[in-house]
C-alpha cells in the first residue's frame, strides 16, 4: 500500500517531459504523443532495403535493389533521417544523451515488436572500432539494441563480432568511398553458423556497413541477414 501510494505521488510530480517539445508526457517515457505521432515515420519503404520511397510509387522495391539485390534477406527502418529525429540522434550519439538513446532504442523496440515477421535467433549491434569506442564512450548501436532485446526476448550477441579496422567515419565519404572504406572491416565467430541473425544499427545511408557486416556473417555460415535500423537516410 505505502508503495503505491509513493508512487502516485511520484508520477504526479516528477512525470517524464518530452525531449522535444518539454511538456509533461503523462505517461512512463520521455516523448509526449503529440511529438511522437510528428516523427518522420517511414510509412512508404522499399521492402528491401527500407529506403524511403515516393507516396505515389508504385513498386515497393526500389530501382536499386531492382538492380543490385542487397546481401541481406530483409531490412526494417521505422524512421525516416529527417529533422527532428536527427537532431535526437545527434543528441544522443555525438552528446552521450544516454537517456535520449533508450527513448530511440524503445520507439524502435515498439515498431519491432509489432512486426508479424518470426523473431531472428540472435541480435548482433554493428561493432565500433576499440580506439573508437575508447573516444565516443559507449557504442550508440549496442545501446539501442538493448531495449530491442529485452522487448523481443532476442539473445543480444556483440561478442560474435568485432571491427577489425579503424575506418574513416562514413559520413564523410561518398557511396563508392564507403564500401572501400569497409572492406575486411568485420570478423565474425564461427556460433553464427546456420543461425538467423538481425544486425542493428542507428541509420542506415547507402548500406555499405550493413553489406559489409552482411557478407562477413555470410562467410561465417550465417543462414539469414536481417537489417534492422532505427532510421534510414534517403541515400
Amino acid at each position: 500500500m505505502l508503495h503505491s501510494w509513493l508512487k502516485n505521488i511520484q508520477d504526479t510530480f516528477y512525470s517524464p517531459t518530452c525531449l522535444l517539445c518539454g511538456r509533461q508526457t503523462g505517461a512512463k517515457r520521455d516523448i509526449c504523443a503529440a511529438c511522437e505521432r510528428d516523427l518522420p515515420w517511414n510509412r512508404h519503404a522499399c521492402q528491401r532495403c527500407a529506403a524511403p520511397l515516393p507516396a505515389d510509387e508504385e513498386s515497393r522495391v526500389c530501382g536499386q535493389c531492382l538492380r543490385h539485390p542487397p546481401a541481406w534477406h530483409a531490412a526494417v527502418s521505422p524512421l525516416r533521417y529527417a529533422w527532428p529525429l536527427d537532431q535526437l540522434i545527434q543528441r544522443f550519439k555525438f552528446k552521450a544523451d544516454l537517456a535520449t538513446g533508450n527513448l530511440l532504442g524503445c520507439l524502435l523496440a515498439g515498431y519491432l515488436a509489432a512486426d508479424p515477421a518470426p523473431r531472428p535467433d540472435c541480435l548482433i549491434p554493428v561493432p565500433l572500432h576499440p580506439a573508437r569506442l575508447k573516444e565516443r564512450g559507449f557504442n550508440q548501436a549496442l545501446e539501442l539494441a538493448r531495449p530491442v532485446g529485452r522487448r523481443l526476448r532476442v539473445p543480444l550477441v556483440p561478442e560474435l563480432c568485432r571491427r577489425l579496422r579503424h575506418t574513416e567515419v562514413q559520413s564523410t565519404l561518398d557511396a563508392k568511398s564507403r564500401q572501400r572504406n569497409l572492406q575486411g572491416a568485420f570478423e565474425v565467430f564461427p556460433r553464427v553458423r546456420g543461425l538467423t541473425v538481425a544486425i542493428l544499427d542507428d541509420v542506415v545511408t547507402t548500406g555499405a556497413t550493413a553489406s559489409a557486416l552482411c557478407l562477413a556473417l555470410h562467410e561465417a555460415g550465417a543462414r539469414e541477414v536481417r537489417v534492422w535500423s532505427l532510421a534510414r537516410a534517403a541515400g
